[in-house]
Formats: structure tokens, sequence, C-alpha cells
């Protein structure tokens, strides 16, 4: 499946003000592309969860959100990227229940299920990459 990157925003979150305003520019994006309430409520959920996340065990980092195309499908793409700890064990932060903070209590797997598509890259002591699409009607 060809993905083709239609617009690209780049947005640093160091800070709470961040984190509102990210969210605010990914509903902005889920409106533009006409993606449903349902739709957009889930994929706000889920950037949620990840910035908190990166908010807490990385002191931030930066998020590039982007409408892409497959098909005649389109999506918002959000790339959170942060230089944290890293997570060591992938396997065990992806399982449900498993949580090394306070949170939404979604984490990573709650997270996965709310979205089309969901890729963690991390390396300890590099920090983590996680991207995700929400198709907008998917």
């Amino acid at each position: 499946m060809m993905i083709l990157s239609l617009s690209k925003d780049t947005i640093q979150v160091l800070k709470e003000q961040d984190v509102v305003f990210l969210k605010n520019r990914v509903k902005e994006t889920a409106v533009k592309i006409k993606m449903g309430l349902v739709n957009q409520t889930r994929l706000l959920t889920a950037a949620s969860e990840l910035v908190r996340n990166m908010m807490r065990y990385a002191n931030g980092g930066v998020c590039l959100i982007e409408v892409v195309s497959s098909g005649r499908n389109n999506g918002v793409r959000l790339t959170f990227s942060d230089r944290g700890p890293g997570i060591p064990d992938i396997a065990a932060a992806m399982r449900d229940g498993f949580s090394t903070g306070k949170s939404l209590g979604l984490g990573l797997p709650g997270t996965k299920r709310l979205v089309n598509e969901f890729d963690i890259k991390s390396k300890v002591g590099e920090g983590t990459v996680i991207t995700i699409i929400k198709w907008a009607n998917g």
C-alpha cells in the first residue's frame, strides 16, 4: 500500500501549553480531512496518551502531524519522537496492564487499538519514535 504525505506540520512539545496546542492542531487536521467524530475522538485519545508519555518519560519531544493518502482514503499520521531513556522491553510495554507510571491507563496497547496503524521503535539511552495513522474512513 502506497502512502503519500500531503501536508506536514512539526510541533515541539516541551511544556503543558504545547500539549494543548498539539491536541488542537491534531483536531483541526482531522476535521480538515472530514474525519468522523468517533474516529476524531479515537485519534485524539491516542495522541493524548502518547504526548503524555513523551512529557512524562522524556521531558517532551517533537510531533510531526501529516495528512496522508492511500488510494481514496485520507488519514492523519502522527510521529512522536523523543530523546528520552527509551523503552527497554517493548514487548512488555505492549502488554495490557503494563504501566510504569500514572497515566490515562490506556498504555501503548490501548493506544494501538484506537488507531489503524501503530509502529514503535526505541533504543535505550537514545529515545523512542512512535508513529500512528488513523484513516478518516477506518
